[in-house]
C-alpha cells in the first residue's frame, strides 16, 4: 500500500484543519484554497469533531462498547478509541477508509493495540466489512454497536448500491445498537467543485435528503439538526453557520 505525497488526500487535508500533524504540503495548499473559499471550515471541522466526542460519549453513557467508524480518516488525536476509553477502558474501536493514506496513517498510530484494528474497504462493501475477519474478530454482532458516519457521507452520490449498503449494516446490527452521522450542507458550492477537482467529489445534501438516508434508525432527541445542536456542552451562537447536518439513531 502506498501513499502519494504529492496527491491531496481528503484524510490529510482534514488532520490539517484539525492542526494534526498528519499532512503534506500539497494537502495544506489545497486545504488553505479552501479555507480561502470558506474561513470557516477549522471551525466546522472542530465542531464536527466535538459532535463526534459527544455522540461517543452518548453510546458508551447507553451501555455501547463496540464502534465500526466508516470513513474514519486518520485517528489523530481526541479520537474514537481515546474518547470511549477514558469512560471505558476495554472498549473495541474498527477502523474503516478507503484512503490509503488514512489506512497508512492509522496502522502506525495504533500498532499494537489490541483492543483496535484498521481496515481498508469502501462503505458500499458492506458485506466485505461486516465479515472481514478482523471485523468479526474484534466486534461482537450479538451485542450493539455504534455505527460512526461522521462526515464521510458527504463524499458518496446518491446510488441504489448506497442505500443496499446502509440498509446491510442496518440490518446486521443488534437491537440497541447506534448509528451516528454527520453530513455537510448549506452553500458552499465553490468548496464542493474544489473537492472535485483533488478527485473527491462532495455530494451536498439539505436536511430532507440526509433524513432519507437515515431510513430505518429512530433518531434520538433533538434529532437531526445542525452538529453543533446536537447535545452541546454550550448553546452555540448561530448553529445554521456550522453548515453541518448531524444526528444519532438506535436500532429497534
Amino acid at each position: 500500500m502506498s501513499v502519494d505525497p504529492n496527491r491531496p488526500s481528503v484524510a490529510r487535508m482534514y488532520d490539517h484543519y484539525l492542526g494534526g500533524r498528519h499532512n503534506f504540503a500539497v494537502d495544506r495548499a489545497v486545504a488553505e484554497r479552501a479555507v480561502a473559499m470558506v474561513p470557516a471550515i477549522p471551525r466546522i471541522a472542530r465542531a464536527n469533531r466535538a459532535f463526534l466526542h459527544r455522540a461517543v460519549r452518548f453510546a458508551v453513557e447507553r451501555g455501547v462498547r463496540q464502534f465500526l467508524d466508516i470513513g474514519s480518516g486518520i485517528p489523530t488525536e481526541g479520537n474514537v478509541h481515546e474518547v470511549a476509553r477514558a469512560l471505558d477502558p476495554q472498549a473495541r474501536v474498527v477502523y474503516v477508509d478507503i484512503d490509503p493514506t488514512a489506512v497508512v496513517h492509522a496502522r502506525q498510530i495504533l500498532d499494537g493495540d489490541p483492543h483496535t484494528a484498521v481496515v481498508q474497504a469502501d462503505l458500499h462493501e458492506a458485506g466485505a466489512i461486516l465479515g472481514d475477519p478482523q471485523v468479526k474478530a474484534l466486534l461482537d454482532f450479538a451485542r450493539p454497536i455504534c455505527l460512526l458516519l461522521v462526515a464521510m457521507l458527504h463524499f458518496v452520490p446518491d446510488t441504489p448500491e448506497l442505500r443496499a449498503a446502509l440498509r446491510a449494516y442496518h440490518d446486521a446490527l443488534a437491537p440497541g445498537s447506534l448509528l451516528a452521522a454527520s453530513h455537510a450542507t448549506g452553500d458552499v458550492g465553490e468548496l464542493a467543485d474544489l473537492y472535485t477537482r483533488t478527485g473527491t467529489p462532495m455530494v451536498l445534501r439539505d436536511r430532507d435528503e440526509l433524513a432519507a438516508l437515515l431510513d430505518g434508525w429512530d433518531l434520538v432527541p433533538p434529532g437531526l439538526v445542525f452538529s453543533a445542536e446536537w447535545r452541546p456542552d454550550t448553546p452555540p451562537d448561530d448553529p445554521a453557520s456550522y453548515a453541518t447536518l448531524a444526528a444519532v439513531g438506535e436500532r429497534r
